[in-house]
């Protein structure tokens, strides 16, 4: 097993493993992108790991135990980590949000899970999932609203998020959810606790046509990008793909609505949405 070293005792396990890895792979003499050539992983992705930004696997913990020689720790407890409240393909990524010091996210059909009211989040997963169990969809609304304690904090993340048009005349439920859904973005946005921007249909063609996009940055890791279709999620990287990815949406916000018209459509589509339900 090896020296814990400086290790917070308040940390999360995943972030505690990680700093045992920085702890091991030092005392081994070996530089991160070293540890990460017979894994045949980069030098970031090590990083990410005592970072706690990533999540190490078993098949992972096996291999860094063989290389660094520390017996069976790292395979016993990246197993005991290796469940999660998420899907397979989502939790690398919820776990690595919930680290994040800034979320970017561009969401073209379906408002982000993070802000996202009950209804809203119950429908979603019950189109996806349409012969599951009242428990199997109780279960996942419940982890999805948790996300949301990620905004508790009134500073951190900072969270901005790109809207498509799309997602706010789809209507979900019904127009009261959706007025709801609104109101609840409109209110986060006006107590300056979220940045939002909408991409409306006159932006025509634009960069991330291909789907969803959400990048994060965090204080003591590299930034990592995730890109999701349906029921596939990959969590990237490689400093090139990030940053053609964070190009990606920096165009996006250049082609979409300031905060201000943004936030004023949002409630002007809200507003519709009250008064039909209300007819």
């Amino acid at each position: 097993m090896p020296d814990s070293g400086d290790v917070d005792p308040f940390s999360s396990p995943r972030t505690m493993l990680g700093s045992e890895l920085r702890v091991a792979r030092k005392r081994a003499g070996l530089s991160q992108d070293k540890l990460g050539e017979p894994l045949f992983v980069s030098g970031s992705f090590i990083g990410q790991l005592e970072a706690g930004t990533r999540r190490m696997t078993v098949e992972l913990g096996r291999q860094i135990d063989t290389i660094l020689g520390t017996d069976d720790f790292f395979t016993r407890n990246s197993g005991a980590l290796a469940k999660s409240k998420y899907p397979n393909h989502f939790a690398p990524a919820a776990e690595a949000e919930a680290l994040a010091r800034e979320i970017r996210e561009y969401a073209p059909l379906a408002i982000p899970g993070i802000l996202q009211v009950e209804p809203y989040a119950r429908e979603v997963f019950r189109a996806y999932q349409p012969t599951a169990t009242d428990d199997v969809i109780d279960e996942l609304v419940a982890n999805r609203l948790a996300r949301a304690k990620l905004l508790s904090d009134p500073t951190t993340p900072l969270l901005w998020c790109v809207l498509d048009e799309t997602l706010l005349r789809r209507i979900v439920v019904s127009k009261t959810v959706m007025a709801q859904s609104l109101r609840h973005i409109a209110s986060l946005i006006r107590s300056r606790r979220i940045i939002v921007q909408v991409l409306p249909f006159s932006a025509g063609a634009h960069p991330s046509m291909g789907g969803t996009l959400k990048l994060m940055s965090f204080d003591d890791a590299p930034p990592l990008a995730y890109v999701q279709g349906n029921a596939i999620g990959i969590l990237l990287d490689d400093p090139a793909t990030v940053a053609r990815h964070s190009l990606t949406y920096d165009l996006l916000t250049a082609s979409a609505l300031s905060p201000h018209e943004s936030l004023a459509l949002i409630e002007s589509v809200a507003e519709r949405y009250e008064h039909d339900a209300a007819a």
